[in-house]
């Protein structure tokens, strides 16, 4: 024991997978159906902590399921093309039972090392103990292989704006923190951030009965989400299988531009790159239309220059424009956290905690390292970095099979 801590030590077998969303036991199940066992950790106390504890209730999937299953587990076939957040917690939850998945919750990894000494990685985590032990117990697990599924989405982007301490108008609360448009009923609300969810959180306001304004500060590329009777994300996917994606995307907004108008006369201007390049360079997803843009043009959802800064009782916007609000919700997305706690730099960068090569040669590094869920492709891609995962490591483990065998805990070294 050190002062108030006390360090107990555990030898894993197989792979250590930190995060137990949807990429996290994505790559265990391929594992598991592969024969190597994995240790998963999470910090929250469920699967999916995401979906479960930090999205609003009407939230949809924005693809169809195809695009969004899970490998060697499909969606249900009774469920609706685009699954419902419940529907897809519970098809989540039903993949964990399926494959046996037991993650272990309410653990938080504080930091993860590779040891070159001894050829294993120290993956160091905090739990509160028993509180009438009045200590905390820190474990450290010991692993040959260790997998970063802690994903794109782990930690909000809160931006820093000037009075944002002073603003006394209503509550300050980020997108994860809102549920839905009840408590917001009659008010005036303004949304920051044009990206999917900041669009939704606004329809989903106007269907209460607020008075939403949108603050869009950047160019936008939104398309509808379906085209020709089938989603645009998959009609998308086919063209790319015969046309260069310049071309694809000259197609995408000439579709767009015939169903939903001209954008730009609603204040939502277009990036000079077209949507498939530009997600292909930045990682930024078009925004899939679901309803708000017929709300803005009606003029239920106002759209909004970006903020200069905030007062008491208002927000100034960048063109002078001064406004009251009764609340401000920040549709500012979310941004990886790994380099907080992984001690590694030469495969994820310590600027954006993504990896440094881009999808889809993201998913492997040094000494035993992987990603998954990180790949900017959605589920589609975590699919397709899991089963590259599991495959590797199995070959590992088939190679050489003292590595199917527990540890020795007299065997480790001290830390």
């Amino acid at each position: 024991m050190r002062g108030r801590f006390a360090v107990k030590r555990v030898p894993v077998a197989g792979p250590v997978i930190v995060g137990a969303g949807p990429s996290g036991l994505a790559v265990a199940a391929c594992l598991r159906e592969k024969g190597v066992p994995s240790l998963i950790l999470d910090r929250a106390n469920c699967i999916a902590s995401l979906w479960q504890l930090k999205t609003y209730d009407r939230l949809k999937l924005h693809l169809p399921k195809q695009y969004s299953e899970l490998p060697l587990m499909a969606f249900p076939s009774d469920f609706p093309t685009y699954p419902t957040k419940q529907q897809f917690i519970s098809y989540m939850e039903s993949y964990a039972q399926h494959f046996d998945l037991a993650p272990v919750f309410n653990t938080t990894v504080v930091s993860s090392e590779f040891d070159i000494g001894c050829g294993f990685w120290r993956v160091r985590t905090r739990a509160a103990a028993a509180a009438v032990e009045e200590k905390e117990e820190l474990v450290e697990y010991l692993c040959r292989w260790l997998i970063v599924a802690t994903g794109e989405n782990a930690e909000e982007v809160v931006p820093r704006i000037e009075g944002m301490s002073e603003f006394v108008g209503g509550p300050v609360v980020h997108t994860s923190s809102y549920k839905s448009g009840e408590s917001f009923c009659g008010k005036n609300v303004l949304v920051v951030g044009c990206g999917n969810s900041g669009m939704e959180v606004c329809l989903d306001l106007c269907n209460y009965n607020a008075q939403p304004s949108l603050v869009v500060r950047d160019s936008v590329h939104i398309l509808p989400q379906e085209m020709l009777g089938i989603s645009t994300f998959g009609l998308s996917m086919w063209l790319l299988k015969w046309f260069p994606m310049r071309l694809v995307d000259r197609f995408l907004l000439l579709m767009s531009h015939l169903m939903l108008g001209d954008t730009a006369q609603l204040g939502l201007t277009r990036p000079a790159l077209g949507p498939l390049e530009l997600k292909s360079i930045s990682g930024k997803t078009p925004v899939l239309d679901v309803g708000t843009l017929q709300k803005i043009r009606k003029g239920n959802i106002k759209v909004c220059p970006g903020i200069k800064r905030l007062t008491t009782q208002s927000v100034e916007f960048v063109d002078g424009r001064i406004e009251n609000f009764d609340a401000i919700i920040l549709a500012t997305g979310y941004k990886s956290n790994v380099p907080t706690w992984l001690k590694e730099t030469n495969f994820f960068s310590q600027k954006d905690g993504f990896p440094h090569k881009p999808f889809p040669h993201g998913w492997k590094g040094e000494n035993g390292l992987y990603a998954v869920g990180f790949s900017k492709r959605g589920l589609l891609g975590t699919s397709m970095d899991a089963a590259k995962i599991a495959e590797d490591i199995s070959q590992q483990w088939k190679a050489n099979p003292k590595q199917s065998k527990p540890l020795p805990l007299a065997s480790l070294p001290q830390s």
